[in-house]
């Protein structure tokens, strides 16, 4: 996920202790190849950083998202449908469904039916004016999106998606929104860059690691956000980008101590070379973060994409 990371697996247990929680695997965007070939992301690392992404999410994208949603003429008879793309147990609607006016029902989108339940399960029930928020789940894969499928859809939204996806699969996605005229809110995409407080010389090495973990079988990793950019223009769309960075302090040190496990993790599994150094690296850092004494900034971009409308809207 965004931020999304593969945990040092059994072959580099010498970094460090791995944490319980699985922070999950990379191929969110990947087809299916058999039934119960599922990615599983944890429900446990979702909640853990459900606090930070809202509190990081970028609020100035949502008054030029309502103001285009309340020109769309299926607004006024029906109320919104939003699909949540790889919604995991669902904070994505959390955080916007009591953020928008009037009636809405969220299509909830998950490769994984474990998470699909926590996220119907757990489900905001009221809009900002009180109106009624009802749900489904569609278990899917984004890859295999067409406009179609989002036929009649006020809003795609998605959270730590976009850095887990292809080129190819962007590109579907922008293309698909275009065809269905559907305006695009894609949150927490991570854009490569780290900052720790205080800094060590080893800082550097592991985020450039991990970037380019990020990057493995055609994955774009931080260069999503440009990627996606550049196809909805292509297709129309008007783009916004605004920063949406966590920003980790002694109050967050759950969450901190588990990003640093994953991304140290991923870092040596990109370099094995890496182990011996990161092993100290990484104890030192939990020490830090366990006394309270280290701060970390995540650096995540959130977009906008305004689709042109379809349908006579204005």
């Amino acid at each position: 996920m965004s931020t999304s990371m593969t945990p040092p697996e059994q072959a580099t247990p010498r970094v460090a202790e791995v944490g319980t929680i699985r922070l999950g695997d990379r191929r969110r965007g990947a087809a299916d190849t058999e039934a119960d070939d599922v990615t599983r992301y944890a429900p446990e690392w979702l909640q853990l950083r459900e606090p930070a992404d809202a509190a990081a999410r970028a609020a100035e994208l949502l008054d030029p998202l309502r103001i285009r949603l309340a020109n769309m003429p299926q607004r006024r008879s029906n109320g919104l449908v939003i699909h949540d793309l790889g919604c995991g147990t669902g904070s994505m609607g959390r955080w916007l469904a009591p953020r928008l006016d009037g009636p809405q029902h969220w299509v909830l989108n998950d490769r994984d039916p474990y998470l699909l339940h926590f996220a119907a399960v757990g489900s905001p029930r009221t809009a900002a004016d009180g109106s009624r928020v009802t749900v489904e789940t569609q278990r899917g894969d984004v890859s295999r999106l067409t406009a179609d499928a989002l036929k009649g859809a006020s809003l795609v939204t998605a959270s730590a998606l976009l850095d887990v996806l292809t080129a190819d699969q962007i590109e579907a996605l922008a293309k698909a929104c275009a065809g269905a005229g559907c305006p695009a809110l894609l949150t927490l995409s991570v854009v490569g860059r780290v900052e720790l407080t205080p800094a060590d010389p080893l800082d550097t090495e592991i985020a450039e690691a991990f970037n380019a973990h990020q990057r493995r079988d055609d994955l774009l990793g931080p260069d999503a956000v440009t990627t996606a950019c550049d196809a909805f223009a292509r297709h129309g769309a008007t783009v916004r980008v605004h920063p949406s960075a966590w920003r980790l302090g002694p109050d967050e040190s759950a969450l901190m101590a588990e990003w640093l496990r994953g991304w140290v993790g991923a870092a040596v599994e990109e370099r094995p070379e890496l182990a011996p150094r990161a092993g100290a690296y990484l104890r030192g850092r939990l020490a830090a973060c366990e006394a309270g004494e280290l701060k970390v900034v995540v650096h995540h971009s959130d977009l906008l994409a305004l689709a042109r409308p379809t349908g006579g809207a204005a």
